[in-house]
């Protein structure tokens, strides 16, 4: 067997390995035995198929199974013999040439590798240095997040006229078809649609189009009452009279309210519910600064490394290891942003060797809580009792794939803190609107 090792383009080696009968053969022997043994043919009992006939049917395909075998094996373990570090996955070259496996016994496979470029990157205080901007919380989000929270345990209420965003109860009647106390959600419309009921009153009437004022064909089907194939033949023109008008009104913050919201008793005052809202807004607030901070700092850092990454063997591993699914063009329209990840995450794994940086189960255990408490908090409950987060990060720390994304998350946060104990960090008040725009230039 002989390998050689031939430089492409950058950072692309061609792997050459040459492979004869007496490289490949013992494995060719075993499987035609094994075949053999196994072979169903009829006029032969199991296991009594002449040699001769076993190789005329399955011959030239163990011998091309069995040398590129052989073959593969060798580049893996010459690799690991040279020490050379590569990316994705080795793959078969576009050079390769066709084979004889009926007449030849020497075979020649060419291999392709993207060479793992080194990364030689220090960072100090004194010279590299970025800003990590916080939002500043004002009484317009404090009143704002805390009048959408009491809004989950709000009730309907009677008013005279529509000021926002109430739910009307409506007539709608074409001549043909009347339906009483129907619904309508000016909330689920933009200002322009909902401007034509601002300032009207119960018993106001106006001629609308059933298309536009519910967009989707099964919420019509549901409002007049008919299934979704019989609303071609119903005229659209409709006479809509508000017959009640109710808006969304806070709860009363009184003992009901606090057990109910939060049953675990941890907020019993109107003071301590500003202060649980102050607290929710600052965690989410965090998440969206840490996570800003993060695509920054992952920018500076790919930018200072300025690592000559084999762009276009990357682009083929692509299209090798997905067998098909994506065109070539279809990897080249997406391939910056997939680099843009790859390299940070080879830089991570750098880090994270270098900084001995670890995650624990129980570090990954807690994680899959916090999932599962923002999960429940998206459905109602935002102190949902510890046995049910128990029970739900379990499920999602069973699940490989989940799982798989705590780790990556706990991983990159390690690697974010020590990278911002190399670096001179600066911490700035913006408004939203100015950290809006910031997110946006770091997308």
């Amino acid at each position: 067997m002989n390998i050689t090792r031939e430089q492409r383009e950058q950072g692309t080696s061609l792997l050459k390995v040459v492979v004869d009968e007496k490289d490949y053969g013992e494995s060719v022997d075993k499987q035609l035995r094994e075949l053999k043994r196994k072979a169903n043919i009829p006029g032969f009992r199991p296991g009594m198929v002449p040699m001769g006939i076993v190789k005329k049917m399955y011959g030239k395909g163990v011998v091309a199974e069995q040398s590129y075998r052989t073959a593969s094996n060798a580049v893996f373990e010459y690799l690991q013999k040279e020490k050379i570090d590569y990316l994705g996955d080795v793959i078969p070259s576009d050079e390769q040439g066709d084979f004889d496996f009926d007449n030849s016994k020497e075979f020649e496979f060419m291999f392709e590798i993207g060479e793992a470029p080194k990364i030689e990157l220090e960072l100090t205080p004194a010279t590299d240095k970025l800003t990590y901007n916080k939002i500043k919380v004002d009484k317009k989000m404090h009143d704002d997040y805390r009048s959408n929270y009491l809004r989950r345990y709000g009730r309907l209420v009677d008013v005279d006229k529509v000021e926002k965003d109430e739910a009307l109860s409506v007539t709608l009647d074409n001549g043909d078809l009347r339906i009483e106390d129907a619904y309508l959600g000016l909330i689920s419309m933009n200002d322009d649609e909902r401007a034509a009921f601002v300032g009207k009153q119960v018993g106001y009437k106006t001629e609308v189009d059933i298309n536009e004022l519910y967009k989707k064909p099964e919420q019509r089907a549901a409002v007049l009452q008919v299934k979704a194939e019989e609303l071609e033949g119903i005229n659209p023109k409709f006479e809509l009279e508000i017959t009640k008008i109710r808006r969304f009104a806070d709860p009363e913050l009184n003992d009901e309210f606090f057990k109910m919201a939060f049953p675990m008793g941890n907020v019993t005052s109107e003071a301590e519910l500003d202060k649980f809202i102050d607290e929710d807004i600052a965690r989410e607030l965090k998440r969206e600064t840490d996570y800003l901070f993060t695509i920054q700092l992952r920018n500076y850092v790919i930018e200072k490394a300025a690592l000559a990454m084999p762009a276009e063997f990357l682009k083929r591993w692509l299209y090798v290891i997905n067998e098909g699914k994506f065109t070539r063009e279809d990897i080249e329209k997406d391939f910056d942003q997939f680099l843009q990840m790859f390299t940070w995450n080879y830089l991570q794994k750098h880090f994270i060797e270098e900084g001995k940086l670890t995650v624990t189960a129980e570090e990954a255990m807690e994680e899959a809580k916090v999932f599962a408490q923002a999960q429940f908090a998206q459905y109602g409950m935002p102190s949902a009792p510890a046995e049910m987060l128990e029970n739900f990060a379990k499920q999602i720390m069973d699940n490989k794939e989940q799982q798989s994304k705590v780790y990556e998350k706990l991983y990159e946060v390690k690697v974010v803190d020590y990278l911002k104990s190399k670096i001179k960090v600066t911490e700035k008040a913006v408004s939203a609107d100015d950290f809006a725009k910031l997110a946006k230039e770091s997308a």
